[in-house]
Parts: C-alpha cells; structure tokens; sequence
C-alpha cells in the first residue's frame, strides 16, 4: 500500500516536473505556496550530499522552499541525508485508506446537500471555500484551473451546498440558501490509487459533520473513477477522527520535510 501511495505522489508530480538527479520535482510557476511545490525522492534512495545540494539548488533558482512529501519507509535513506543538510520536519501525517465499499455514510442536515460539481460556477464557489478555510489569498482563476485539472484528469470535485437557512436563521444576517460552505477533491487517478484532497469548510459551518459527508462523497464515487484505494492524510487528530468515522484506517505514514 506505501508503494502505491509513493507511486502515486510521483505521478501527480507529472506532466512539466522536473528532474534534479533521483529527486522528481513538482513546481506549480503560479503558486509559491509550498503545498503545491514540492519533491518525491526515488525509491529506495540514500542520496549523496551533492544530490541533496542540487535538489536545493533547483528550488532556489525558482524562489521556491526546498521541502518534500514522500513516504519515508519506501525511501528510508532520504530523511537522515536531509537532516544532515539542514531540513527540518513540518509533519509525520498518518496515511489513512478506505476501499470504496467500505466507507461509512457521514449524514448532514436535511438543509445541507452534498454533491459533484464541475460547472466553472460551482469551481469557484469551491476554490473561494478551500481558500478561505486554509488562509490562503483570496481564489483566483489559477485556482480554478488546478480544479478543472484535477476534473480533466478523471478526479473528482465535491461541494457542501446549503439549500435552505440553517437552524431556521441566516448566518452573520445574510441569506445563505445556495451558498456554498464547504468542499473538496478526489484527485487525478493513477493505477487504482488516488487522494482525497483539501477537505475545507468555512468556520462558521464546521463541527456539523460536513468534513465527513464530503469525504464519504468522494470516497463512495472513487469506484465509478477507476480508484479502488482512495487515500488521505489528516493534518491533525481532529481532522483524523472525522476520517476515521467515515470508514479511513491507516496504513503507514508520508512525511512532509523542508529547508528553513
């Protein structure tokens, strides 16, 4: 199963990464941001320290962070060449999966629909929600085009719609009916495997079970998009709780590691 989640960072990365000796590196020109630039290291690797200097010379000549998102225990040699040039960890994610068949429905309010979406309106609605939820600038048509992708690739783009004014009052005094409050991704599949990605909702929506309603969503409807090992990989406990009700179990670990 690690193998294949490794594999398939490797793929995402592609088309227009960019090789720096037995480092495949994913650059997005538009975004600095460091989710969207990073590197998966070839498996099995223990690399030199010019191997290492050189994958830092790559980001470096684009104005980028020096980081990786790879899992360790497929490449075991990486993490202490790293740290010996001076990477520190952002994270040890835990590498949760869910077979289609297995997912646990996550109910909502009768208010609330969650569905498919891939109209340019709705993209919008969602990158503005994902945006906002991590405190990113404001959603931009780059962002949108990343959705349409991600669509194009045979992924998949889920969006929490609000159908009615929830608990029978607006929220902040506004009309809420049709507003789009939370949402998320399947990614681009490769071989069976893909990720459920940017699970978002906005503040004053969350802890209403719309996280796990959009996840069960994606990982239900992985199956009709050729993905039999739909995986994910929590930012903390409470996110890792919401997947673990909607059916997630783990099954290794990805480590996300940087140059200050």
């Amino acid at each position: 199963m690690s193998a294949a989640v490794h594999a398939y960072l490797r793929a995402t990365a592609e088309p227009g990464a960019r090789r720096a000796g037995p480092f495949l590196i994913r650059f997005d020109e538009h975004d600095d941001a460091p989710p969207f630039n990073y590197a998966v290291p070839d498996d099995g690797l223990s690399p030199t320290a010019d191997e290492v200097a050189a994958l830092v010379a790559a980001f470096r000549e684009r104005s980028r962070v020096p980081r990786l998102e790879y899992v360790p225990q497929i490449s075991p040699g990486v993490e202490a060449a790293l740290l010996a040039a001076g990477f520190v960890a952002e994270g040890r994610y835990p590498l949760l999966v869910c077979p289609p068949d297995s997912v646990v429905d996550a109910p909502v309010s009768s208010r609330m629909e969650v569905r498919l979406v891939s109209d340019d309106a709705a993209l919008w609605e969602v990158a503005r929600v994902m945006n906002e939820a991590f405190g990113a600038p404001e959603a931009s048509e780059h962002d949108v085009a990343r959705l349409r992708r991600v669509l194009d690739g045979g992924g998949l783009v889920a969006a929490a719609v609000l159908e009615g004014e929830t608990d029978g009052e607006a929220v902040g005094g506004e009309v809420v009916a049709g507003k789009v409050v939370g949402g998320g991704q399947l990614g681009r599949p490769h071989e069976g495997v893909a990720e459920v990605a940017g699970i978002a909702v906005l503040p004053p929506y969350r802890r209403r079970g719309i996280a796990g309603a959009v996840t069960a969503l994606l990982t239900r409807e992985a199956a009709g998009a050729g993905v039999g090992v739909p995986f994910l990989t929590p930012g903390d406990d409470a996110a890792a709780r919401v997947y673990a009700r909607v059916g997630y179990q783990r099954a290794g670990e990805v480590l996300h590691i940087s140059l200050p």
